[in-house]
């Protein structure tokens, strides 16, 4: 199948109760022909599905899941996502009234249980009360257990359908027909509280949990609120509000004090600070004017100002920021395949044991091992929780990325968490990364009669994709503009073109050379100067002299030299690579405190380096902003594009830092390094929890002490299991990072 074909979709997924669901949807639409890739996750309930359109369609997806037993929501239109919610929704109320209702039925039936169970008459009452509990407000176990049973699955709810119908059945017959078993020496029990109280437990247990996966996605909440429904356009100078759906690119926008920006665009009068820390996490307001960006979701402060719209819908960055982070908390860790393939056999082989241990009380306890091993059967069947299995690894993963969007750090995936507690080396660009990215010129000497040159100069640069040409260009901006001809960027080194019968040439010092232009000895002279003062040069010439040396200076970001030492602390060996001259690379080098550099670094280089670095053992993350960075982006075991960086960085990227703050590179690994450990405590415990749960619901204390644990409390058990998974990962939250 040709990838660039595909298209890639989300959809809510219904019906789903337990990770072996979504293993069965999982495994459905993998297998339908033109389907690259899909995957299905149990925490958000979505599946994320690639596929070839030539071969299959939304109601070829929807299709098959239905034929599953369950549904796709195949609307991916602007309100798919807010019905996915109300249905989300609707099913949470539905959850609460049942569980509600459960549990005042069984409290009576658990009390006359536990205080009255020698007085005959009561059993009835037991009968009675338990009756709408099993079969009124259970029934879609036993719906779903019958739906799974069609298509030749099961699933959680089997393993409560069957428990319980098997707990209900023997005790309705033991009340009809109490003599069947006194003529065989054997006393009858009934066990109507076991199955209305597991009802009313699991029930609870699937409330809780319902509640605390709302918990895990409220980060993506959070962004999808910060769209306004309403803005306010200009139109032949008067004011109209009309809904978001209704603004079209080039349509004026004005903002008034405290509201938010409804779409991206850029400011045409008036000015304000706008707050941005929803998107970047920073908490400093920015102050914009004329020409300035302004994004969707920001809030405007105390100024008004008009803007113009030129991006909107799923354009905005906060709709792709939004996608970015579902994207990423739907996406699985490696280590989820080994989970996916249990909670597959899970439930088969639950019932199995159930099954074994049944049989095997029979022959080991001639006397009560009936009535001991049935008890036996229907613990294990409700002990055993593949839910916890399945809820261990997406809800750490929508927390942690969640977190990390929330400060300003957009992780691509699942994987890239498990690769970031890995990293031992850190490769950082320079310019944008370290510094600034806004250099300024602050010196420059032409040479005596070439002045006129300038115009030569300007209008080179202007064609340049570097980002010292923009400094340039700004303290020539009065020049007039001139046709340039044979124009050329020579990666790394600069830019030339054709002026007349005249080739000029702007760039490093290895430009001139590699042309063999001359350059006069003051000249010269006063490069080296401003080069021992750390200052970066532009160097000017036609084929056979240098015309001009143009010295610029960029700023060290405030947080660089502290971000560095902690990544060091760390045990993280920190190296800059730079295209820039060797005596500047130290002096940055030595300012920030780092001991490995390299100068004089062209874009392919960078990706080499990094090769040879990973060729003696090393895990390498490279962090860069600009287009010559993606090929070492691409190279590295985990790539950080700086947000204000360009496109292709940003597309490259395992992971963005919208704010460009170097700290944020520290804080996304110990983000990384907290969320996979919160996934394998979650799967220790879960692993655990099965381990020992399911040998103690056999019955294996019992030839030691007489101890068989009671289905009730095996119920409470398997319920707490799969709520303490997802409030283990709601502990994230909380962390520092």
């Amino acid at each position: 199948m040709e990838k660039g074909k595909n298209i890639k979709n989300t959809y809510p997924v219904l019906g789903m109760s337990c990770a072996s669901c979504a293993a069965r949807v999982d495994k459905t639409l993998n297998g339908l022909p033109g389907v690259y890739q899909a995957t299905v996750n149990y925490a958000t309930a979505v599946a994320q599905v690639e596929y070839n359109p030539e071969i299959c369609s939304d109601a070829t997806l929807q299709s098959a899941v239905q034929d599953a037993g369950y549904d796709l929501l195949v609307d991916t239109g602007e309100d798919a996502a807010d019905k996915a919610e109300e249905i989300r929704l609707t099913r949470y109320r539905k959850i609460k009234r049942r569980t509600v209702a459960a549990l005042l039925l069984s409290l009576p039936v658990m009390v006359i249980s536990m205080f009255f169970e020698d007085i005959s008459s009561l059993k009835y009452v037991l009968w009675i009360l338990a009756t709408p509990v099993v079969f009124g407000l259970g029934r879609e176990f036993y719906i779903n257990a019958w739906r799974q049973l069609k298509h030749g699955t099961s699933n959680m709810d089997t393993l409560v359908a069957v428990s319980t119908g098997i707990a209900y059945t023997f005790s309705v017959f033991n009340l009809l027909f109490p003599d069947f078993w006194f003529s065989r020496g054997i006393e009858p029990h009934i066990y109507f509280e076991a199955a209305s109280v597991i009802i009313a437990f699991i029930l609870l247990g699937r409330l809780l949990e319902e509640r605390a996966k709302q918990n895990t996605s409220s980060a993506i909440k959070k962004l999808i609120g910060l769209q306004p429904k309403t803005v306010i356009i200009i139109v032949d100078s008067d004011e109209r509000t009309v809904p978001i759906t209704a603004v079209q690119k080039g349509d004026t926008i004005l903002v008034k004090p405290g509201e938010r920006i409804a779409v991206d665009g850029v400011v045409v009068t008036g000015e304000s600070y706008v707050d941005e820390s929803m998107l970047n996490g920073e908490p400093v307001p920015m102050h914009k004017q004329s020409g300035e960006k302004v994004f969707a979701g920001t809030i405007n402060q105390k100024g008004t100002f008009r803007f113009i719209a030129d991006k909107i819908g799923s354009d905005t960055m906060l709709a792709q920021i939004i996608r970015m982070v579902q994207d990423a908390q739907g996406s699985k860790a490696p280590v989820q395949k080994l989970v996916d393939r249990i909670a597959r056999f899970f439930v088969p082989a639950i019932i199995s044991i159930s099954i074994i241990a049944f049989v095997a009380w029979i022959f080991l306890a001639p006397t009560n091992g009936f009535t001991n091993g049935l008890l036996a059967m229907v613990t294990v069947l409700i002990i055993a929780c593949p839910c916890a299995l399945g809820l261990a690894t997406p809800t750490a993963i929508m927390v942690g990325i969640g977190k990390g969007a929330e400060k300003g750090i957009l992780i691509k995936d699942a994987q890239s968490l498990e690769i970031a507690p890995k990293i031992d080396t850190i490769i950082l660009d320079k310019t944008g990364t370290i510094t600034a990215g806004h250099p300024i010129v602050i010196e420059s000497l032409w040479e005596n009669g070439f002045e006129h040159s300038r115009k030569i100069l300007y209008s080179l640069e202007k064609l340049s994709e570097h980002p010292l040409s923009d400094a340039v260009v700004n303290t020539l901006q009065n020049e007039k503009e001139i046709s340039i001809d044979k124009f050329e960027n020579v990666p790394g080194k600069g830019v030339k073109g054709v002026v007349g019968s005249q080739t000029y040439y702007a760039g490093s010092l290895s430009l001139l050379n590699d042309n063999h232009i001359t350059i006069a000895s003051h000249l010269q002279e006063l490069a080296n100067k401003w080069t021992q003062e750390a200052k970066t040069l532009v160097w000017f010439a036609d084929s056979t002299q240098a015309i001009a040396a143009i010295a610029l200076t960029d700023e060290i970001k405030q947080t660089s030299a502290q971000a560095i030492s902690q990544l060091q602390e760390m045990g993280v060996e920190v190296h800059m690579l730079t295209g820039d001259n060797a005596i500047s690379a130290q002096a940055i080098s030595r300012k920030v405190g780092i001991n490995h550099y390299k100068a004089g670094v062209l874009p392919n280089e960078k990706a080499q380096f990094i090769k040879e670095l990973q060729a003696n053992g090393k895990k390498v993350g490279m962090v860069g902003d600009g287009i010559n960075d993606s090929a070492a982006l691409a190279q590295a075991n985990l790539s950080i594009a700086m947000g204000q960086g360009s496109d292709i960085a940003v597309d490259t990227a395992m992971a963005t830092i919208l704010s460009s703050d170097l700290l944020k590179i520290p804080e996304t690994i110990r983000l990384s390094q907290l969320t996979i450990k919160t996934i394998y405590q979650n799967l220790f415990w879960a692993f655990i929890y099965n381990l020992i749960g399911i040998p103690i619901a056999a019955g294996i204390f019992y030839s030691v002490n007489g101890f068989l644990l009671n289905p009730m409390w095996a119920s409470a058990a398997m319920a707490f299991s799969s709520v303490s998974v997802v409030l283990n990962s709601l502990r994230l939250k909380r962390k520092r990072i």
